[in-house]
């Protein structure tokens, strides 16, 4: 078994976390973080053999039980199977990480209404359908821990996008004060530009965007686990970031909107 780095999972107790879209990405990198402290994983993506190949992975460089659930979220039967995997009462999750997703490369008007109607399922169907299904098992058991990844996009007017990340943003300051005297705590992680394989997949030119803007994945996940455990209901991984949601909020929506345009 190999040394286990220093992180903020390394003060508690193991449990098992479930995480979507979990071979690439941000994903990827809570899968690695947590198997590194420990915690056993269900690991949810559609390519099956990719799962393999990463449950493998893990398992072998860190001794730790890794369960992989082949599901495409946008199908009832896929959604279906992960909720009940969620419900098994004998094989608790007790952090749940919503982190399936992707974007679409044109705007509102230009894009099918069928790849806007899926890009709204994915984010926000998908992840409160899964929410629901976890609050009430982690509650029966005592507790647990949900992750919804937003985006720092949630704070500016960015098409839908944007919209559905702050409807996820919202949803998770509700949720992590009206469940909180019931053990569960929900966070909604909210990054900015991040290295990942997320531009590319929409293929997204990003040789304008400043080196300076981007975040690592490792950053954005170790923020992220410190948050959830600390109980707070948004956490906006970088101080650059945290001050650019701020100024957001106060700058008019044209030059806000300006801005956003080139990114996530």
């Amino acid at each position: 078994m190999v040394e286990r780095p220093r992180t903020s999972e390394l003060d508690t107790p193991a449990y098992t976390a479930l995480i979507t879209g979990a071979t690439s990405g941000l994903g990827a990198e809570f899968a690695q973080q947590l198997a590194a402290s420990g915690h056993s994983l269900v690991l949810v993506a559609r390519d099956e053999a990719r799962l393999a190949r990463v449950a493998n992975e893990l398992h072998t460089r860190y001794a730790v039980p890794v369960e992989i659930l082949s599901a495409d979220l946008l199908t009832d039967d896929g959604a279906a199977r992960v909720v009940q995997r969620l419900q098994d009462a004998s094989r608790p999750i007790s952090m749940l990480i919503n982190n399936a997703g992707y974007g679409l490369r044109g705007n509102f008007a230009d894009n099918a209404w069928e790849d806007e109607l899926a890009h709204l399922r994915i984010h926000t169907e998908v992840p409160l359908r899964l929410a629901h299904a976890a609050i009430n098992a982690m509650a029966n058991m005592g507790g647990g821990r949900i992750i919804n990844v937003a985006s720092v996009a949630a704070f500016t007017p960015r098409g839908t996008y944007s919209a559905a990340k702050a409807l996820m943003v919202n949803f998770s300051r509700w949720a992590n004060v009206f469940y909180k005297d019931r053990g569960v705590h929900v966070l909604a992680l909210c990054p900015g530009f991040v290295k990942t394989e997320f531009h590319e997949r929409m293929e997204m030119d990003t040789k304008f965007i400043p080196e300076w803007s981007w975040l690592t994945a490792e950053q954005v996940v170790r923020e992220g686990l410190t948050a959830s455990h600390a109980g707070v209901s948004v956490s906006i991984p970088s101080t650059k970031y945290r001050a650019a949601a701020t100024l957001a909020r106060m700058a008019p929506d044209s030059l806000v909107e300006k801005i956003a345009r080139r990114g996530r």
